[in-house]
């Protein structure tokens, strides 16, 4: 058996966080500055100490040092001979570093396709009518084996369905021009945000988040967040697209001594704002059954109330920080955060909230039963590892150092396919027709006759977006995540 995490000491008693039930997941929250980070940074060398590999997200830049063994922190002395930590050292443990732009990490990455139309519809912000057309350019897509990769590959596709919204009614029903028309200005408004470099290849192979470092720790993936975060919903739905891509590729594992990983999602607010009902039934399904994969999500926010109750039911472990309670809304929020934890009968909780010091929290851990344990008034043990980010040349060479240095770094890019095809095309035209003729060539062949002009320049455009798909075995499959395989995609 694992032996139990240490998180917190009050008074009277050690906190232990039960490995076998970490994967029954968690919530950190309080106000701004209040302790939630460096308690984030607490948890993850704990997991990674027991060999659980760990991915967080750095929002505002000063979580890599944890790469780096700690010292010198004059706090850390303090909470150290506070709470008599007698076998306390400083040390660094393995990390990785992911971006999504790719310069301050590894470059991370997902196709269209596998992000799939729900969640993209919400990284779009489209409404429900728009997110029906989105759905309908995705099963147009499906049906005529067309793999979407990156973001010029859906540009293509939507631009073609809506000039030729016509030949598409029977089957697929009416596809409005102005639903078009949002979809197109919400793709040219991520990629102005340099969404564009989210989507494409080497797509991230979940695999390589759950790895091991020399020592036998868990490696702790950090996904530099603070750019990303100026597109919250990007940001969110990224996070979201990872958590269900570990769902679908992990098996089954059932009770485990300790977790196979676990996932840290900070400002879990911004995963439930305006998110469609459609959208939090998903989300409330994976993390129920996540947990049969063996891994746990642990989410970080300022309120518990930021959590829909049916998700926020399934967060057996608590540490709640301090809230402010300025205003009758304030005080609400206090009452409702003390009434989330198991009552100690010793504590006024909705009282000692508000008078909370920094890296001092209420704590209520499942027990081995899985049971919530009674709420205790504690302080966060300290990190072991620097607090604070690593400098430039700090982080570039643990960059360098990385097993997957190199590898997705060059991205991969299909549009040969295209531009061979489109060249086919021509070839086969310019040979078969006399230079007046409208018999629409080969392109006309494979999207239906080519007798009037407006079918002609539908063929082509679809058979230019094409281009990825056609010539590869790989390009046949239809690949699409576990999220965006609502709407009757396959993996």
């Amino acid at each position: 058996m694992t032996e139990p995490l240490l998180i917190a000491k009050s008074h009277e008693q050690e906190l232990y966080l039960l490995p076998q039930m970490a994967n029954r997941h968690g919530l950190i929250t309080g106000a701004t500055g209040t302790g939630k980070t460096v308690t984030l940074q607490t948890l993850a060398e704990a997991f990674s100490r027991i060999g659980v590999p760990v991915f967080l997200s750095d929002i505002k830049g000063d979580l890599s040092g944890i790469g780096k063994a700690g010292g010198g922190n004059a706090k850390v002395a303090a909470r150290v001979e506070q709470l008599k930590l007698e076998n306390f050292t400083h040390r660094a443990y393995p990390v990785t570093f992911w971006d999504v732009f790719g310069a301050l990490g590894h470059p991370l990455r997902a196709t269209v396709s596998d992000m799939g139309p729900l969640l993209l519809g919400r990284m779009l912000n489209l409404n429900e009518v728009q997110q029906g057309v989105l759905s309908l350019v995705f099963k147009i897509a499906d049906d005529n084996g067309l793999l979407l990769l990156d973001l010029k590959d859906l540009r293509a596709m939507v631009q073609n369905i809506g000039d030729n919204a016509a030949n598409y009614t029977t089957e697929y029903g009416n596809i409005s021009t102005a639903s078009i028309g949002a979809i197109q200005r919400g793709l040219l408004q991520i990629e102005t945000q340099g969404g564009d470099k989210l989507f494409g290849e080497p797509m991230l192979n979940i695999a390589d988040l759950m790895q091991t470092g020399d020592d036998g720790c868990g490696m702790i993936n950090i996904l530099a967040a603070d750019k990303l975060m100026t597109s919250p919903k990007v940001y969110s739905t990224m996070l979201l697209w990872l958590l269900a891509e570990l769902f679908e590729n992990l098996p089954e594992a059932g009770d485990l001594a300790k977790p196979g990983m676990v996932f840290f999602f900070d400002e879990a607010h911004l995963l439930f704002n305006d998110a469609p009902a459609a959208l939090l039934d998903k989300i409330e399904q994976v993390v129920r059954l996540i947990r049969s994969k063996g891994v746990g999500v642990y989410f970080v926010t300022q309120n518990p109330a930021d959590v829909p109750d049916k998700v926020l039911g399934q967060l057996g472990n608590r540490i709640q920080h301090a809230l402010r309670a300025f205003s009758p809304r304030d005080q609400k929020a206090v009452k409702a955060a003390a009434e989330t934890m198991r009552d100690n009968p010793k504590l006024d909780e909705a009282t000692i909230i508000t008078e909370l010091g920094v890296g001092e929290a209420l704590v209520s851990c499942l027990d081995e039963k899985g049971t919530p344990g009674i709420v205790e008034r504690a302080l966060i043990v300290p990190p072991q590892a620097q607090i604070g980010p690593l400098t430039d040349a700090e982080r570039k060479t643990l960059m360098q150092n990385s097993l997957l240095a190199g590898h997705y770094e060059k991205a991969m890019d299909r549009e040969s396919a295209y531009e061979i095809l489109k060249k086919r095309a021509t070839e086969k035209q310019i040979a078969a027709q006399p230079p007046a003729s409208n018999d629409g060539g080969m392109l006309g062949g494979i999207f239906g006759s080519g007798s009037s002009s407006r079918r002609e320049g539908a063929g082509e455009a679809l058979a230019k977006s094409a281009a990825r798909a056609i010539g590869s075995a790989v390009g046949r499959q239809i690949i699409r995540g576990v999220l965006g395989s609502l709407l009757g995609g396959k993996r």
